[in-house]
């Protein structure tokens, strides 16, 4: 278990709605002050929660660490999966590139396709925390509900491929202050990523690989969507067009897809 630091924001908040409590005690006449001032902070703290990249509200890794940028790697997540459909076709794109990929599994769908999921593994692939359920309003939870879903996706990844997670991501990324505590206890980690496609919401596959490669730099944390993939014009998942042409654009680069995990692992690579 690690342990939970409030950040600046966080420790900022638990000190103004103590003062606004207790001025509502002391001068009660000022109580349109005191709301005023918790209703406007707890809208920082939501726009904070949908920023999916943002520190505000505790650990996140949004890029590589410097030992993985001077071996020039990068880390493609791949979410929402498994897909029966979808995936053992990127797995083959990925093998026939000789790269590596992250990817946060919904719990739910692991158990239904365990076989598959240890294929993934197999291959050299690591699978990640995406929750249970995927649920729509994850963000929205509350602490216990919030903290059974990541637990129930932990016990239901480790089942089917024998590891539990090291690394969590939310539906969209979209989180509230009771996150950091519970992955904290969980001893998990945060990953948001450096690059989005837009790709569950975009079919255009010359606008998809653009938006994940154009710049494209060692460290970037890239983000693909295998569940939920939008449709190209030709009816298919985007991700089938649009991952040959990432993985092509990485190795014009010479740049390499590694798992999170390898990526963080302080040994020589």
């Amino acid at each position: 278990m690690a342990d939970w630091h409030p950040t600046p924001l966080i420790n900022g908040s638990i000190a103004l709605h103590g003062a606004a409590l207790a001025s509502l005690t002391i001068v009660p006449q000022h109580w349109p002050l005191a709301v005023g001032a918790i209703a406007a902070n707890q809208a920082v703290l939501i726009a904070a929660g949908l920023w999916p990249r943002s520190s505000l509200l505790g650990p996140n890794l949004t890029r590589l660490p410097s030992v993985a940028r001077s071996h020039r790697e990068v880390a493609l997540t791949i979410d929402d999966g498994p897909d029966p459909e979808v995936t053992p076709r990127v797995l083959d794109l990925l093998d026939a590139a000789g790269a590596k990929a992250t990817f946060f599994c919904i719990g739910e769908e692991v158990t239904r396709h365990a076989a598959l999921a240890r294929e993934m593994v197999a291959r050299g692939h690591a699978i990640e925390n995406h929750s249970q359920h995927h649920l729509k309003l994850f963000a929205a939870l509350g602490p216990w509900r919030m903290r059974r879903e990541i637990v129930a996706a932990q016990e239901s990844i480790a089942a089917a491929v024998g590891r539990a997670p090291r690394f969590f991501r939310p539906t969209a990324g979209l989180r509230n202050p009771f996150l950091a505590p519970i992955l904290a206890k969980l001893d998990l980690q945060l990953a948001s990523w450096t690059r989005r496609p837009f790709d569950t919401r975009c079919g255009d596959v010359d606008r998809v690989v653009a938006r994940l490669v154009r710049g494209l730099a060692a460290g970037d944390i890239l983000l693909m969507h295998e569940g939920n993939a939008a449709p190209t014009a030709g009816g298919g998942p985007v991700i089938l067009e649009a991952l040959p042409r990432v993985l092509s654009a990485l190795q014009a680069t010479r740049l390499q897809s590694v798992t999170l995990t390898q990526a963080l692992d302080p040994k020589p690579r």
